[in-house]
């Protein structure tokens, strides 16, 4: 396996041993094969390493390669003509219940084939990539029905083959109720999402199963059946819950020892209560309140407050979040939502890493995966502070480099 030392550069580790950032200057970074070795101060590199191979990096800033914990980068089509309709005054709600939002989306997705799923999807995987990302997490739920969603999953696991990324698959069946099961929610919830769920555990690798629980979507007891399924799958779950109401869903994940509830603008004090008590991830996502043009914010302090952990991302989606740069949604959560810059990189590190279950990557540390991202930056704060500027120098996977590793 090959070893290797990085020196001359300061780390971010965003572990949380009490220093901002848990920021370490004039570092030293050992890498053996896939897997960090020793991070440190350089003064304190121990002898055993100082003979691997050194590469110098003229003082930059090494932090953990990003995580985007929530995307939907796999469908069909787009949704511009819906981004006029919301501009000239129609709402989220009124275009989705006159036939669009996911609905249009879900015909162009069961449409396209799989290689132009993928074809399409990559060029938005791209655009992650070169900005330091690692680990994106990609969600199902433009099929609703078994072929495509399973469709949908296939393409997502594509992705780690051709491109150096590590991808993790969420089921989203219950994502909306299709035009043939409109007005029997309950009938789709059994006859279509369940099924279909079982379908594709039996198919293929599924990391997580999510499900949108509003007024559009789904009742807290319909998803409840999905997660009841999900549960006896052995399979660990997240939520879309109070982004337009709040119906307790962020409540109802925590109940089931959830991974995430993701949204959360509408967010009340007893979902805080129980995401605290069950150690659930409060996934902050930007770009949707910025389309959707929400007035609404997470309730941000009060999560802090209570030490519910924040992750952010992307959303990556055609309707309500068009965004493909998670350097951007740090900058959003930070201006929009008002998280400090630290929290912002450490909910596109270390939490999103959380609200995905993973264990090894997120922070810099000895046996940690050796995801990294160097940046021509002085401090970490720069990250969340520029709009519309990629300081990335480089990016490890696993331990190997390249500029942008296209």
């Amino acid at each position: 396996m090959a070893q290797s030392v990085l020196t001359d550069m300061h780390l971010a580790t965003m572990a949380p041993n009490g220093a901002p950032y848990g920021l370490v200057r004039d570092a030293a970074l050992a890498i053996d094969g896939q897997e960090i070795a020793w991070a440190g101060r350089a003064a304190d590199l121990p002898a055993n390493y100082t003979g691997w191979p050194a590469e110098a990096l003229d003082g930059r800033l090494v932090t953990p390669a990003l995580i985007d914990c929530h995307t939907h980068l796999v469908f069909g089509g787009n949704r511009a003509r819906e981004f006029e309709l919301r501009l000239e005054g129609a709402s989220y709600e009124e275009i989705a219940r006159a036939g669009g939002g996911i609905v249009s989306t879900v015909k162009a997705t069961r449409d396209a084939s799989e290689d132009d799923l993928l074809k399409s999807a990559l060029t938005r995987l791209d655009a992650l990539i070169v900005e330091g990302v690692a680990t994106v997490e990609v969600k199902s739920g433009y099929g609703l029905d078994r072929d495509t969603e399973l469709k949908m999953l296939r393409v997502a696991r594509r992705f780690a083959d051709e491109r150096p990324v590590r991808i993790k698959t969420s089921f989203l069946g219950a994502h909306a109720v299709p035009p043939d099961y409109d007005g029997r929610a309950d009938a789709y919830i059994d006859e279509v999402a369940i099924p279909a769920l079982r379908a594709a555990h039996e198919a293929g690798p599924v990391d997580a199963v999510d499900g949108f629980c509003e007024g559009i979507a789904f009742t807290p007891e319909q998803i409840a059946r999905v997660f009841d399924a999900a549960t006896a799958l052995g399979l660990p779950l997240k939520l879309h819950a109070e982004q337009l109401s709040n119906l307790g869903g962020a409540a109802l994940v925590a109940r089931y020892g959830g991974l995430s509830a993701d949204h959360l603008e509408y967010l009340g004090a007893p979902g805080i209560a129980a995401m605290k008590k069950a150690g659930t991830v409060a996934v902050l996502l930007p770009g949707a309140f910025y389309t959707l043009r929400e007035s609404q914010v997470p309730p941000v302090e009060a999560l802090r407050a209570a030490g519910v952990p924040i992750a952010v991302a992307t959303d990556c989606n055609p309707g309500s979040s068009p965004l493909a740069s998670l350097l951007l949604a740090m900058n959003m959560a930070c201006t929009l939502f008002r998280l400090t810059p630290e929290e912002a990189l450490a909910g596109a590190t270390r939490q999103a890493a959380r609200a995905l279950g993973l264990a090894d990557c997120g922070v810099i540390a000895a046996g940690m995966r050796a995801d990294l991202a160097v940046w021509d930056v002085a401090h970490p704060a720069e990250l969340a502070y520029w709009i519309g500027f990629n300081p990335l120098n480089r990016r490890y996977f696993g331990g190997r480099h390249g500029r942008h590793d296209l």
